[in-house]
């Protein structure tokens, strides 16, 4: 076990940990929601919502695979976080790091055009915006890996050409291009039920890690 792994396993969903700027950051995420909830019941457009809770469950499935490296490798996940923090939900995973993708897809929605058909640099501004934000999040996670705040193990998840590649694809852009997809369909049972499908796979990777192998990491 790296130790970087180790460190990130010291105090997990220890709640003795928690600061008390948390509950304001959770006021700020339920002003956002809330706001634009009351958007989408005079406009009748949901998709602020469905975009956030989309990125959010994204972010969760990928959480929920790192933690199965870890299981599964014994020695690291493809990124843990070890450093300070308010409550480390996962080895990858804090308070700080959800509340952030919890408003991801809100600020991803009031970012595009509602015509999908509107051009940036000749991209279509959706997939424009979802590059864009993806690159930007990369760039972040590069930061704080300089930092020591978001530990890389394996050679191909590094500051390389390819492994920032990978990092764009894996860790960020397909956020974006799910998001993209549930704000394309048509109704809101569609859309329900591709987000339902989101949750379910992130909640069964946890639930079988927990019942079948005794962990959640």
């Amino acid at each position: 076990m790296t130790e970087a792994s180790r460190l990130a396993l010291e105090g997990l969903r220890d709640i003795s940990m928690l600061k008390w700027y948390v509950i304001p950051m959770l006021a700020f995420v339920f002003y956002i929601y809330t706001n634009e909830m009351k958007k989408a019941w005079a406009s009748g457009n949901w998709n602020a919502i469905f975009a956030g809770v989309t990125i959010f469950g994204m972010d969760f499935i990928n959480e929920t695979w790192n933690g199965w490296v870890f299981h599964l490798t014994q020695r690291a996940a493809f990124w843990t976080t070890p450093g300070d923090t308010a409550l480390r939900t996962m080895v990858g995973w804090n308070i700080e790091i959800m509340f952030m993708f919890a408003i991801v897809g809100i600020i991803f929605f009031n970012t595009v055009f509602e015509d999908k058909r509107i051009k940036i640099l000749g991209i279509p501004n959706w997939w424009f915006w979802a590059i864009a934000y993806a690159v930007f999040c990369v760039f972040v996670e590069c930061i704080l890996n300089m930092g020591g705040h978001l530990v890389w193990e394996y050679p191909w998840w590094f500051r390389s050409f390819a492994g920032v590649w990978l990092i764009f694809l894996f860790g960020y852009f397909h956020f974006f291009v799910a998001a993209i997809i549930v704000m394309s369909l048509k109704t809101i049972r569609a859309k329900v039920t591709m987000v339902s499908i989101i949750y379910a796979i992130a909640i069964a990777g946890n639930v079988i890690g927990l019942g079948i192998l005794g962990w959640v990491y």
